[in-house]
């Protein structure tokens, strides 16, 4: 397998979407699948999944299209799929208790483990199997996590992203409209729900989509 450093960042991205969708058919008993039902299913145009997957080599056969369990277990394995990745999660507002209820469950090696907050009415109870700690025990209960996700207050963002980062966190999934200042060495994914939703409406408006174009 090439090594992943090589792979476009966007293909990257769009490699979640073709585990899942090859996971159902897998589920349903399907043998094979075309580029064009892949196309259909997770809204990229064909020659950008033959594109995608040709960063990885012959996964399918012309006029045969590809085989659905080895294409399992080839994404299970470049996604490290049989790996849990254990996160945490900052802040159980509205959102953030959304997120311990799904917990991931489509994707069976990501799972929250533990969240913290400073409500004493949330601190000490268990959503969905998470257990809610204090936000101060925070250095003693997060162990080796090395990925949070911040649903709390924008003025809070930073520090605390500079506190989960002196605890050995590198990768941060933020929801929060602040938009926090890193290390090069540490990842954050930023997702401003308001301005993904603004933007959604601007395109309706002013780039209607043709049949043909990618998502």
């Amino acid at each position: 397998m090439m090594e992943q450093n090589k792979i476009p960042q966007a293909t990257a991205k769009r490699l979640p979407l073709y585990y899942r969708f090859i996971n159902n058919l897998n589920h349903q008993g399907k043998k094979r699948v075309s580029s064009k039902e892949l196309s259909d299913a997770v809204k990229v145009d064909s020659a950008t999944i033959r594109r995608d997957f040709s960063y990885f080599g012959a996964l399918g056969k012309k006029g045969y299209g590809y085989n659905v369990e080895y294409l399992l277990e080839f994404f299970r394995k470049t996604l490290d799929q049989d790996e849990t990745t254990d996160v945490a999660l900052i802040g159980v507002g509205n959102l953030g208790t959304a997120f311990l209820h799904y917990n991931f469950m489509k994707n069976n090696n990501i799972a929250i483990k533990m969240a913290f907050d400073s409500d004493p009415k949330k601190v000490g109870t268990t959503i969905s199997d998470v257990p809610v700690y204090h936000i101060e025990e925070l250095d003693e209960k997060l162990g080796d996590i090395q990925v949070a996700i911040l649903t709390i207050p924008a003025s809070e963002a930073q520090s605390m992203a500079d506190h989960l980062i002196g605890q050995g966190v590198e990768g941060i999934l933020n929801f929060t409209p602040a938009r926090i200042t890193v290390p090069p060495n540490i990842r954050v994914h930023h997702i401003d729900l308001a301005v993904e939703l603004q933007a959604l409406v601007y395109f309706l408006k002013h780039y209607p989509l043709t049949t043909d174009e990618e998502e």
